[in-house]
């Protein structure tokens, strides 16, 4: 296995929370904040510093919205009654998902309040949802509007519009448009699309028509790049996810009072298979986004019989619960074996005699973003002779079923062979950008007997290549030679 990263979530884990612990443990600031500069998105800006957390040294990633998109955090008071005004203006809000964004003062608001609309919009008289802020009076200043189409609103402003209530392809065009790496892009696309398949689920609507309100929010946007683009930089590729835990209650959001865990979380961690502790502590604890992303990175359930702490990452919370110090702690850890490591697998088999090729490469392209390790098919000849193919996939045991389901579902077969407990021999990889003529390319690095082998990344290469109009073996084989 030789290093891992293991995320310990004995008190949650949030989106703010997971970057400050990857920043803590030594990912590239500069890198982080030229992707955030180049995020296509107004309302925000990033403050990333050091606080105290019942007396522990923390990192803190803090999305500061401006005001006609803040987010503020009324859920301590609900859980623990309202703060002073004080205290309540320093607390800010890792858990974008869940709360009120209604905000006290406001007077004269005879509508029901749980939605992103901002102030000074006439003639609602439709159910409002409203994200209005301090001490706003019969919303007669200037409006930001961010309703959904269709609702009657004719509004003559030629104001900027700021999309809270975003769909799928809003996000990622969003994410399409920041300044990262394929990898990293596609990691944030992998985590938002599993929040996205969440929300559905929930809604019980097809992913493309869902709006996403709260997630879909800029603070969240910006925190689930920036945990991609932060995982990235630091190279990991297996990540040990033993337990979330999570707290008991209710919170408030924008379809009212629900149990913790919220829809969203609990469709996450059923589809995922992501082994649950439910503690005494009241609260939510973990919020879709950050059970989104250890569900995205997650590449084992298991913690080796020993190992050696390399480096420690603590990510603070904005949350002060009473039962739990807010600390997330991302660890990276050595095992101290080999080059030639070894782990456990499971190799699935299914002999298909009536697929397509477009079918298959379908098929392929879901099963690796759901988190199988290894896929490909090979022509065969069954009974009768009969052409076919015969797919195998490699996966970890606990997305095992995951990809059963999408097998069945994707193609015509009617059984799938298991073959569990298979020891596969691996090299230790590392990943990191080389320079070439043309520019920067993503390699995996590998070591074998002291000498040192490169595989450039595919996606890469391709992107450099067409950047600077030269085959794509040419810049290949200059990442080869070194």
């Amino acid at each position: 296995m030789g290093k891992s990263l293991y995320l310990e979530a004995s008190s949650g884990i949030a989106g703010d929370m997971f970057v400050a612990s990857l920043l803590d443990l030594g990912a590239d600031r500069k890198v982080l904040e030229k992707a955030l500069d180049s995020i296509p998105a107004k309302g925000f800006k990033v403050e990333i510093s050091r606080v105290q957390k019942a007396g522990i040294d923390c990192c803190d990633f803090n999305v500061i919205l401006d005001k006609e998109h803040e987010n503020h955090d009324h859920d301590m008071a609900y859980l623990y009654g309202p703060l002073p005004v004080a205290e309540a203006h320093l607390h800010g809000d890792e858990n974008h998902e869940h709360h009120c964004h209604c905000h006290e003062g406001e007077e004269d608001h005879d509508h029901e309040h749980h939605c992103h609309c901002h102030e000074g919009e006439e003639d609602h008289d439709h159910e409002h949802h409203c994200h209005c802020h301090d001490g706003d009076e019969n919303h007669d200043h200037e409006h930001h509007c961010h309703c959904h189409g269709g609702e009657g609103h004719h509004h003559d402003h030629d104001h900027h519009h700021h999309h809270e209530h975003r769909h799928l392809a809003d996000v990622e065009a969003v994410i399409d448009g920041t300044d990262m790496t394929e990898p990293a892009r596609k990691l944030a696309k992998k985590i938002f699309r599993i929040v996205a398949e969440a929300e559905s689920k929930a809604h019980n609507l097809p992913i493309e028509e869902v709006h996403f309100h709260e997630v879909g929010a800029i603070d969240s946007i910006v925190d689930i790049i920036a945990a991609a683009v932060c995982f990235d930089n630091l190279g990991i590729s297996d990540v040990i996810v033993p337990k979330l835990c999570e707290g008991t209650g209710s919170v408030r959001c924008q379809h009212g009072v629900l149990p913790v865990p919220v829809p969203a979380t609990l469709n996450i961690v059923t589809a995922y298979h992501m082994p649950l502790e439910i503690m005494e502590a009241k609260g939510e604890y973990v919020t879709p986004t950050g059970a989104a992303i250890a569900a995205a990175l997650c590449t084992s359930h298991s913690l080796p019989a020993s190992f050696t702490i390399v480096k420690t990452g603590l990510g603070a919370g904005k949350r002060d619960y009473k039962e739990r110090t807010n600390i997330f702690r991302a660890i990276l850890i050595d095992t101290g074996e080999g080059p030639g490591d070894k782990d456990e697998v499971v190799k699935l088999e299914s002999d298909i005699d009536d697929a397509s090729g477009e079918v298959l490469g379908y098929t392929m392209k879901r099963l690796m973003e759901a988190g199988a390790l290894d896929v490909h098919y090979s022509p065969i000849y069954m009974k009768k002779n009969r052409p076919a193919w015969e797919l195998t996939v490699i996966c970890k045991e606990e997305t095992k079923d995951v990809l059963e389901d999408i097998i069945f579902s994707e193609t015509t077969t009617i059984g799938i062979r298991e073959f569990t407990s298979v020891m596969r021999s691996i090299l230790r990889r590392e990943e990191k950008e080389v320079d070439t003529a043309y520019g920067k390319v993503k390699v995996k690095e590998v070591t074998i007997h002291g000498e040192k082998r490169r595989y450039p990344e595919y996606e890469s290469v391709k992107a450099l290549a067409e950047e600077k109009g030269v085959p794509f073996q040419t810049v290949f084989d200059l990442v080869k030679k070194g």
